[in-house]
């Protein structure tokens, strides 16, 4: 090269080095869900009799296998869909009409939650650190745990959510394949309903936040134009098709045995009112004034995590046995702070992974505050704290890069120290005696 070439042309005249990708953690999104299933099954059968609000699902779910043999069946638990129900009748289908067969649909589907959980921040983010710390928090953060262990709705609903948001940014990440990752995500959507209703703030937020994107990037064929972000060669109308239709006709679909429950006594509401009339009559289910319960609680109480739910606490299987639903201490704190970063830091870069881990802490919080519920839980916070735990890996994130990896490494480190300090009341171990309780209850609150 000579000598007289210039220093801005001989530095594009160079090879340049290949752009950083990092490496895919999909092995990580195995293992962790792996380990996350072998803890969780640990005591799975213990109670070996229905506790908390299993009293409510595993009747109806028993109702499903009566239609399923040809014997004569009542509707009941109508204020939720069915779907959560029967995947829980498939369980017992599968395993018999004992513990294992009530719980073991809860243990897959959280186990897939977990996974699910990790691809979709990897998909959004591309960050290898944040996408296992992820599954580290996850595994440890008390809510996905506690409910793969119980024969709840819930956790149905987190996992298909899950999967909802996983497809949904990977259609963003790869749009070669963007039509079949939103028609899953538009299947994902409609099974997380069919679940149960708490999924409706998220269900509406994958599609506002294409149009969003798309009103955003200024066609001027906005309805009809495949350019443009979120999904270039998607069209808006053909969107709405795949986040808009398909989640309602999958989620009709799901309460197709409903129409063959019933007897000549107690007929199916949806034989006599249809689909429409059965929601309406599930509305106000939902809206009935409850007798004030011993553990209700408010969001403010379950942002900070100060009220805590047992599950459990009785002598049942020969012991002592306690299972209480609080967040772990650590993460449920630290993550509130993480949640403002990723707010700001994601605006500042324009990381739409960091804002939207952030808004959909709001909006799946925000459902509570409008919510016409007067009685609520504090596991309804379960889809508010994996989006707090996403951001806190965000941030843990951000600490490694910046050098300080000890930090990121030991709140890591503190969140397993927890998990390991309360699993025997996540995992209805035998307790010394009666007052054994007030071993992990360090606030009036978890009492």
């Amino acid at each position: 090269m000579s000598e007289d070439t210039s220093p801005e042309l001989q530095s594009h005249l160079e090879p340049q080095a290949p752009p950083s990708h990092p490496r895919d953690p999909w092995l990580w999104c195995l293992a962790i869900p792996a380990l996350f299933a072998a803890l969780a099954n640990i005591r799975l059968t213990i109670p070996s009799t229905p506790f908390f609000d299993e009293v409510h699902y595993l009747p109806a779910a028993r109702e499903f296998l009566s239609l399923w043999e040809g014997r004569t069946t009542t509707y009941i638990n109508r204020e939720h869909p069915l779907l959560g129900k029967e995947l829980i009748a498939l369980g017992i289908y599968l395993f018999g009409d004992n513990p294992l067969g009530w719980r073991s649909m809860s243990l897959i589907a959280g186990t897939i939650a977990v996974g699910a959980s990790m691809r979709a921040l990897w998909q959004a983010s591309y960050d290898r650190f944040a996408t296992i710390a992820f599954g580290v928090l996850l595994m440890t953060g008390f809510h996905l745990f506690i409910h793969a262990r119980i024969a709840m709705l819930d956790i149905f609903m987190a996992t298909f959510l899950a999967i909802a948001a996983w497809q949904f940014a990977a259609a963003i990440r790869e749009p070669e394949r963007g039509r079949v990752r939103l028609a899953l995500t538009g299947v994902a959507i409609g099974c997380a309903l069919g679940a149960k209703w708490n999924a409706v703030p998220l269900a509406m937020a994958f599609g506002l936040t294409f149009f969003a994107a798309r009103l955003s990037a200024g066609r001027r064929r906005l309805l009809l134009s495949r350019r443009g972000i979120p999904v270039p060669g998607i069209s808006l109308a053909e969107a709405f098709l795949w986040l808009g239709v398909a989640p309602l006709v999958v989620y009709a679909i799901t309460f197709a045995p409903g129409y063959w429950q019933g007897n000549a006594f107690n007929a199916s509401p949806l034989t006599e009112n249809g689909l429409i009339g059965l929601h309406f009559e599930m509305l106000d289910l939902q809206q009935q004034v409850l007798a004030p319960h011993t553990y209700q609680s408010t969001w403010q109480q379950w942002v900070l995590n100060t009220r805590g739910i047992w599950y459990h606490y009785d002598v049942t299987d020969g012991a002592q046995r306690g299972v209480l639903l609080i967040g772990n201490p650590l993460t449920m704190l630290l993550g509130l702070p993480a949640l403002a970063w990723c707010l700001v830091i994601g605006l500042y870069r324009g990381d739409w992974a960091r804002i939207a881990v952030a808004v959909g802490y709001g909006v799946s919080l925000g459902l509570w505050l409008i919510a016409p519920k007067p009685v609520q839980f504090y596991y309804h916070y379960v889809m508010p704290s994996m989006f707090l735990l996403a951001a806190l890996a965000l941030a843990l994130s951000d600490l490694h890069a910046s050098g300080r990896k000890y930090w990121a490494y030991a709140v890591l480190a503190g969140s397993a120290g927890m998990f390991a300090v309360f699993f025997k009341i996540l995992t209805a171990a035998p307790l010394v005696g009666p007052m054994s309780f007030a071993d992990w209850t360090w606030i009036s609150g978890w009492r």
